[in-house]
């Protein structure tokens, strides 16, 4: 049933991020092609440094999460990232993008920051650009839960069997584990 679940969860993470790039994509791309009449930075062409991080967490999240879900659903079993300890590292590493990002983008300051550039977005929510961000702000916050309820429940599950150099997928029977292509039943 865990096994379930961290699939679950990890296809859910995988949605979500892929949410959270087009909308890093839509951003990037209104603010890297304003029309010099636009109000958004006197029609300056720029961009957020924080979007480009969120973007890039986004691409690991989409690599790392089919992965894992493929590595567990599978029963495979990869030679350098095999172990729990393995799956806990890369999910902390997320973990830290994410709360980064969502914690910076999210950050307006008292009183405002002069460094950024969003302020409060509750206010206008009339422009598509905004509703691009508060939107992007939204899945950016889901998705650090995700991989916060994944780095949980695999440390958990690691914890609770003693199993952090057993192999992710947490089903250990020697007649249904793969190593590579290689099924273990016929290894001596």
């Amino acid at each position: 049933m865990i096994h379930t679940l961290r699939i679950f969860l990890y296809i859910l993470l995988f949605i979500f991020s892929a949410v959270v790039l087009s909308l890093c994509a839509a951003r990037l791309y209104y603010t890297l092609h304003l029309k010099p009449y636009d109000p958004l930075n006197y029609g300056v062409q720029f961009y957020d440094p924080i979007v480009v991080e969120i973007l890039v967490t986004s691409i690991f999240t989409l690599f790392w999460s089919p992965f894992v879900a493929r590595t567990i659903h599978a029963r495979l079993e990869h030679r350098h990232i095999n172990f729990f300890r393995g799956e806990i590292i890369g999910l902390f590493i997320l973990f830290l993008f994410w709360i980064v990002g969502a914690g910076i983008a999210t950050h307006t300051g008292n009183p405002p920051d002069p460094r950024t550039h969003w302020g409060n977005l509750s206010a206008c929510w009339d422009y598509s650009s905004c509703r691009v961000l508060t939107a992007m702000l939204a899945f950016t916050w889901v998705s650090w839960i995700m991989v916060l309820a994944l780095l949980a429940t695999s440390f958990l599950f690691a914890s609770a069997n003693k199993a952090f150099l057993e192999p992710m997928h947490g089903r250990w029977d020697r007649r249904e584990t793969f190593y590579g292509s290689t099924p273990m039943r016929n290894l001596p």
